[in-house]
């Protein structure tokens, strides 16, 4: 057997020069490794942002009250029910979450706007009179004098709902929906004919539907209209300028 020969100096190097060059391109492998992992969390969070700020974008434009831009007539579609514009308006004798018993026929000579609404369970209804109240001044320059809420909820719980909501705006309890059913305004809702939809009626001075809008009909159900919308429709249906 013969003895082992003892390494050069050279041969050592060149060893260690090879198994330096070996962990030389894993490392530089590993970095393009981690450089393209620490790229995903950017492109993620890149994603995210846009998408926040998108949705920042939407809900600026459309939250209640920022409606005081000019606005096009029809860009919410709507039905027009029976009894429609001409046809006196059926009575309502309704507890009113203002106190007391809410008599249309006691607003005779100034023009009433009603508006039916889902509810309780209707948040987007809730948002639609805090932006009308928001805007009341641009309807009164449309000669509506006062306006009403009406819904197929107890009248105990409204009361709490507007406290809750901060509104002035009386609303009616007609629970055994005698009103809803006399105004057809629960044939357009998403909740079946037990609820009412979004419609808005204006009753006119003498007592006489002036203009009528059913938004919440199949098959786009819409909850919420913004107040400038709201007005370049009732505008156009009254023949007034829109304020």
């Amino acid at each position: 057997m013969s003895p082992k020969t003892p390494k050069t100096r050279e041969q050592k190097t060149g060893a260690t020069g090879r198994q330096g060059s070996k962990a030389g391109s894993k490392g530089k492998g590993s970095k393009r490794q981690r450089d393209r992992l620490g790229g995903a969390p950017k492109l993620v969070l890149g994603l995210v942002v846009t998408v926040v700020a998108l949705g920042a974008i939407f809900y600026f434009s459309n939250r209640p009250g920022s409606s005081r831009g000019p606005a096009t007539a029809g860009k919410y579609p709507y039905q027009v029910g029976s009894p429609g514009p001409g046809k006196v308006a059926p009575p309502i004798r309704l507890a009113s979450t203002a106190g007391g018993t809410f008599d249309l026929a006691s607003q005779r000579g100034r023009s009433v706007l009603l508006y039916f609404q889902e509810g309780l369970t209707c948040q987007p209804c809730w948002d639609q009179l805090k932006d009308i109240e928001a805007n009341w001044a641009r309807f009164q320059a449309l000669g509506i004098g006062s306006m009403v809420s009406i819904t197929t909820d107890p009248l105990k719980d409204l009361r709490q709902r507007v406290a809750d909501e901060g509104l002035s705006t009386p609303v009616l309890s007609d629970s055994e929906l005698a009103v809803s059913r006399a105004y057809r305004a629960n044939s357009y809702g998403m909740m079946g004919d037990s609820r009412d939809g979004h419609s808005f009626i204006v009753v006119g001075p003498d007592g006489r539907i002036a203009w009528r809008a059913d938004y919440g009909g199949a098959p786009r159900y819409i909850m919420d209209v913004p107040a400038g919308a709201l007005l370049a429709d009732l505008a156009k249906g009254l023949g007034k300028t829109q304020p």
